[in-house]
């Protein structure tokens, strides 16, 4: 499966590293200046604590509460170790969890294609039995018509 990654991947990738790197320097320049910084961590946690108990709220609800609040785990894991631990963790999860969904999914269409063959099948012999009984019944007729 080495596919060759599409043009959009691709730039979205270089565009990622352009805005990695870009984000490297400032961050680096935020550091040096222990008020920023301070500030800067503690707008993170405010804002990743947020997004994670937001996402823990929406989890009950349809829609995408868990990844929102996976989405807030890896926010305050560009600031906080435990956090990264956490997310990383929590995505090792997401990613088990889809496969395992993708597989269950797959199984139940083959069910479904495995099902829809048996019907099929039945209707077609069906179809011939039938069809042999009318031949019989004309043949029968024919006879007696002879007779």
């Amino acid at each position: 499966m080495n596919e060759k990654p599409s043009l959009a991947a691709r730039a979205g990738s270089a565009l990622g590293h352009a805005t990695s790197s870009a984000a490297h320097g400032t961050r680096e320049a935020i550091r040096k200046n222990p008020k920023a910084n301070r500030v800067y961590r503690t707008t993170v946690g405010v804002v990743g604590g947020t997004t994670v108990a937001l996402g823990v709220v929406l989890i009950p609800l349809p829609g995408p509460g868990s990844l929102v609040a996976i989405g807030g785990l890896a926010l305050l894991g560009t600031e906080f170790e435990p956090a990264k631990k956490a997310s990383n963790k929590a995505n090792a999860l997401a990613r088990k969890a889809l496969v395992a969904a993708n597989e269950k999914r797959k199984r139940r269409a083959a069910r479904r294609a495995a099902a829809a063959d048996a019907a099929a099948d039945a209707a077609a012999e069906a179809e011939a039995e039938a069809g042999a009984g009318a031949a019989e019944a004309e043949a029968a007729s024919t006879h007696r018509a002879d007779a």
